[in-house]
């Protein structure tokens, strides 16, 4: 199969506006930093020191529930190492501080009093005092839920979400909201409320979005677990870039109500709601707790055994016109995982050409624009920006923007304009719609119910902030997968030679998330998972 040459134009004239766009904001960056910037060179945030920050959640719920270490040392540990990274990181945009630790002496206070024994607590509050984090996109009873929109700032939420009510019922105890990109639609966590997030690892480069706050503040240990939405790898992203585990669940498995904005029409079906964890032992339970009864669709009891996963692995996507090269590094990172698993196991490591794969983003993007069951186009991100205000014009936002009198971020400016670009190619959409039926099935095929893809998260280790504009399509090697509603876990790999997280993501057919998970688990313990940032 070969582009048309209608969408070879479009590339084109893509390309050529993320260049400019990146033009132009290096010239305004370089004047802005003049005035209030972070001056020197890259920073780390200091390792921990404190022995609680380093324990999974799992771990830490277990101890609290002996009596052998208190919530409230758990809870103060954490507010502590927040309020010493967050001003070099910015990734806590809001605390509730005061009511954790009321939270926390309430969980002291129970189990002093001993009315229930420890196998019980582990069955009804497996999280019993564990301080977690959760993306401000999320209500949170209390908290503002703004999704960085300058519009919505003062919105503040009177409900919980229902994996927050969830997470909450199960004994954890939010710490506060993390940073995201304006309307979660964006892989730099960057926006006119807020700010700017860094990475803990170099505070030059970005930590992925649209999750990028939750995967800073859990790369950073200010965090031990969280919670992370997905439409287009906006969990795995900032997993990667920050060296934790992230996890997109099997479609429909974990309930996306309660966030902003919301997926409505055929979009449903490509936004999940997953964990962020910075142990992989977590992430099961974590899954567990935020799914509730959906969790019933899943196989997570039934025992795996390594050997009889069927492993196949692709190092690229084969070459698309609209996305990065895969870099050296995470490609030799790659072999050095499929060495291991051959050498470990004795299982063969099957390398696949899967040539559809080259057209990821063009599928994602053309499932995106489909229309719903009614005929009618999804609500588009121009509408989002004006949240039943007064109405956006795209092209007058980005005259506005270089001169400061603009209220959004280039990004989101960007994406209204080229959604308009997309649209105008409606035969080139049906063309990839009907390619991702083959793609998903051929993929489906490939996996059955016992087989794991390899494939990278994204073609560079986090690139520098601003970079993202001039490759703004590098998201597809993560968006792919939610047009298929695949489960996919992101897995980190230690620090690759400039310091910064590599990593890799595991992909199942439907509903065998525990085939990914447990390869999560065998991966930390084979490269170690996360690695503490600022320890060399």
């Amino acid at each position: 199969m070969t582009l048309s040459h209608l969408e070879r134009c479009l590339a084109l004239l893509l390309r050529a506006l993320s260049r400019v766009l990146l033009a132009l904001f290096a010239l305004v960056a370089r004047f802005s930093a003049t005035f209030g910037g972070r001056g020197g060179g890259p920073l780390t945030v200091e390792p921990p020191t404190e022995p609680l920050l380093l324990l999974p959640g799992v771990e830490l719920a277990r101890r609290i529930r002996r009596g052998q270490v208190k919530s409230v040392d758990v809870v103060q540990a954490y507010i502590d190492r927040i309020q010493a990274i967050n001003p070099v990181v910015n990734a806590l945009v809001k605390d509730r501080y005061d009511a954790a630790l009321q939270e926390a002496m309430q969980v002291d206070r129970m189990v002093s009093e001993g009315e229930e024994d420890e196998k019980t607590l582990q069955e009804k509050v497996p999280f019993l005092g564990v301080p977690c984090t959760i993306k401000e996109a999320f209500a949170v009873h209390g908290m503002p839920n703004s999704s960085g929109l300058l519009a919505r700032r003062n919105i503040i939420s009177s409900t919980d979400a229902i994996v927050v009510s969830r997470i909450k019922q199960a004994g954890a105890i939010p710490l506060g909201v993390t940073n995201c990109s304006e309307l979660c639609m964006w892989y730099e966590s960057s926006n006119n409320v807020y700010g700017r997030t860094r990475n803990p690892y170099n505070t030059q480069r970005i930590v992925g979005g649209s999750s990028g706050g939750e995967g800073c503040i859990l790369g950073a240990a200010g965090s031990v677990i969280g919670v992370g939405s997905d439409i287009g790898g906006s969990i795995r992203m900032p997993a990667f870039f920050n060296g934790v585990f992230g996890h997109k669940p099997t479609t429909g498995v974990v309930p996306n109500d309660g966030q902003f904005p919301i997926a409505v029409g055929p979009r449903i079906e490509y936004m999940c709601t997953g964990p962020m964890c910075r142990y992989a032992e977590d992430l099961d339970p974590w899954l567990r707790v935020m799914a509730g009864t959906g969790i019933n669709k899943l196989k997570l009891d039934e025992e795996v055994e390594m050997r009889g996963i069927k492993f196949y692995s692709m190092e690229h996507d084969g070459g698309s016109i609209f996305v990065s090269p895969v870099d050296q590094e995470l490609r030799e990172t790659q072999r050095r995982v499929v060495d291991y698993l051959q050498t470990d196991l004795g299982v063969e490591v099957q390398n696949v050409e899967i040539k559809k794969m080259r057209y990821s983003f063009q599928i994602w993007s053309a499932l995106m624009s489909s229309k719903g069951a009614d005929g009618q186009p999804p609500q588009s991100f121009t509408d989002l920006l004006s949240d039943h205000g007064k109405e956006v014009w795209p092209v007058w936002e980005l005259l506005k923007w270089p001169l400061g009198l603009s209220v959004h971020t280039l990004p989101a400016i960007g994406l209204a304009l080229t959604e308009r670009f997309t649209a105008l190619n409606e035969s080139g959409n049906e063309k990839m719609r009907s390619l991702a039926q083959t793609l998903q099935t051929e993929l489906m095929n490939l996996l059955g119910n016992d087989g794991v893809l390899l494939y990278p998260s994204h073609p560079r280790v986090a690139p520098k902030h601003h970079l993202p504009l001039g490759v703004p399509f590098n998201f597809a090697y993560t968006g792919i997968f939610n047009i298929f509603g695949f489960p996919v876990t992101q897995c980190p790999l230690g620090l690759g030679k400039e310091g910064l997280p590599v990593g890799i993501q595991v992909v199942a057919n439907h509903f065998n998330d525990h085939l990914t998970l447990a390869v999560a688990r065998y991966l930390e313990k084979a490269f170690g998972g996360w690695a503490v940032p600022g320890a060399s």
